[in-house]
């Protein structure tokens, strides 16, 4: 006879990693009513822990003797992937947050002090994150005998991501020069075609590529991504082909390569132009008969995968100059696409800004009412070298380190302010010089000085003043003189 008394349900599990005692044990107290806490004072103590528990939720200190948040964070993507990570610092530095989110995949970033009920409604949606997760690769397994119910709302959900990542998704204005690719894009991603994306870091080559995929007959199969510049050739064969157990030091156990992931779909493969020519010669292959040998296998394995490859640099001069092999560029090219750098698209900056606000109060769990009209200004002035990549982290630095509604011009950075009204930046000023006499270079240099010295000081005259050594009828006359007479901000004199 079975036991009328069920067994009560596990709490979430969540992990407090922090070197202070007092700051586990006030976050223990916050968090034990709902969640069970275990606690460790280092990454070395939390690693030891997520090996033998499972959990949910991992709360990490940025700052810690050793391994920083971040770095530990990064290695847990890897191993755990469906944890959901969050890092608490006392610390605003805007990089430490970039790094976070880039390379740690960290869902939010919170600061000390903290409040109780904010930290525990974090917690709360960082858990019910992690079960959704896990009801969705639940559903996704499912799906082969599910109902019709469950089919459609799978189905559903796929119509979502197409519209997301697919032409639809891409930000941009009527007039951008990315309406034209989108039109080739719409026209060329039906059919099962090599594509070549070129385009400086940071222009979205991977959105494009997804865009295509999505628009594909290969939409409902998998999109799989390779940076073919981050790994040395041994382990980006290991990694793309796949190995069989025994076939190098370190092969424990069969591996299936991405090729074999991607079967059906398509393959992405990012940063191209840094592979070797010996790599070159066996993707050539894999191209051309659409088989390739695991490292280790007596076999070859056969696949059917549309490449789509991206490079920053000129692969047609580096054939000619013997450092990519002519035979794989045109096999790779039969579609080149270009991607223009954001500098030559200033009419989508608008429209990106509003859109990557949105995501960065997701990922920083914080809000506000927008940008100052001085601060999309600025935003609108600047070249944007790193490209939508580098307009991405300039609005997480200044959501990070705002204080007020709205997002001021101050919070760019001095990179940001420093460039010119024509948008020039201090490289290209060095580069191309100013036009007209030295007195004009000169007026020219200064009232940029002032400019952006103001905007730092959010209009401050009288702490501008005392910055630049001038007293404040110099620098008054000076602002007339340069017509920055006028308050842009209702700073206080």
């Amino acid at each position: 006879m079975s036991s009328p008394f069920k067994p009560a349900a596990r709490l979430p599990a969540v992990l407090v990693v922090d070197d202070e005692v007092r700051s586990q044990e006030a976050l223990r107290r916050t968090l034990d009513e709902e969640f069970e806490v275990f606690t460790a004072s280092s990454a070395e103590d939390a690693q030891k822990i997520m090996e033998r528990e499972t959990l949910q939720v991992l709360l990490c200190d940025q700052r810690m003797p050793g391994e920083s948040g971040v770095s530990f964070l990064k290695r847990v993507r890897s191993q755990w992937p469906d944890v959901v990570r969050i890092i608490i610092s006392g610390y605003t530095d805007s990089e430490d947050i970039i790094a976070g989110i880039n390379d740690a995949g960290i869902y939010q970033y919170l600061l000390k002090p903290w409040q109780p009920d904010s930290l525990l409604m974090a917690i709360r949606n960082a858990a019910e994150l992690y079960r959704l997760q896990a009801e969705n690769q639940r559903l996704s397994l499912e799906l082969r005998t599910s109902s019709p119910v469950l089919r459609k709302r799978v189905e559903m959900k796929y119509e979502r991501v197409k519209r997301e990542f697919g032409l639809d998704g891409l930000t941009r204005a009527p007039d951008s020069p990315l309406g034209p690719i989108c039109d080739l894009i719409a026209q060329v991603a039906p059919f099962d075609l090599s594509v070549l994306i070129s385009g400086e870091s940071g222009t979205g080559k991977e959105m494009l590529a997804r865009a295509i995929h999505y628009g594909s007959r290969r939409a409902d199969k998998a999109f799989v991504v390779e940076n073919c510049g981050a790994l040395p050739d041994e382990l980006l064969e290991a990694e793309l082909f796949g190995y069989k157990r025994g076939a190098f030091t370190g092969a424990y156990e069969d591996r299936i390569g991405l090729f074999q992931h991607a079967d059906g779909g398509t393959l992405f493969l990012d940063e191209i132009g840094e592979t070797s020519p010996a790599f070159q010669v066996k993707l050539l292959r894999v191209l051309q008969e659409g088989e390739f040998r695991p490292l280790g296998s007596p076999r070859p394995m056969t696949v059917d995968v549309r490449v789509i490859a991206a490079t920053n640099r000129d692969l047609e001069t580096e054939v000619r100059e013997g450092r990519f092999r002519e035979d794989l560029y045109y096999r790779l090219a039969i579609v080149p696409i270009h991607v223009p750098p954001l500098r030559e698209r200033p009419m989508d900056i608008p429209l990106l800004v509003e859109r990557l606000l949105a995501v960065s109060q997701g990922a920083l769990g914080k809000s506000c009412e927008g940008f100052t009209p001085e601060a999309l200004a600025c935003l609108g002035a600047y070249r944007w070298p790193g490209n939508v990549r580098e307009l991405q982290n300039a609005i997480l630095r200044m959501l990070a380190l705002s204080t007020g509604p709205k997002l001021g011009a101050h919070l760019l950075s001095p990179k940001v302010l420093q460039s010119g009204d024509d948008g020039h930046d201090d490289a290209d000023l060095a580069a191309v010089g100013f036009a007209g006499t030295l007195q004009e270079r000169v007026d020219a240099l200064e009232a940029r000085v002032l400019k952006e010295t103001l905007i730092r000081l959010r209009w401050n005259k009288t702490r501008a003043a005392n910055e630049l050594g001038l007293s404040r009828v110099g620098l008054r006359a000076k602002l007339v003189r340069y017509g920055l007479d006028g308050d842009k901000s209702g700073g206080a004199e």
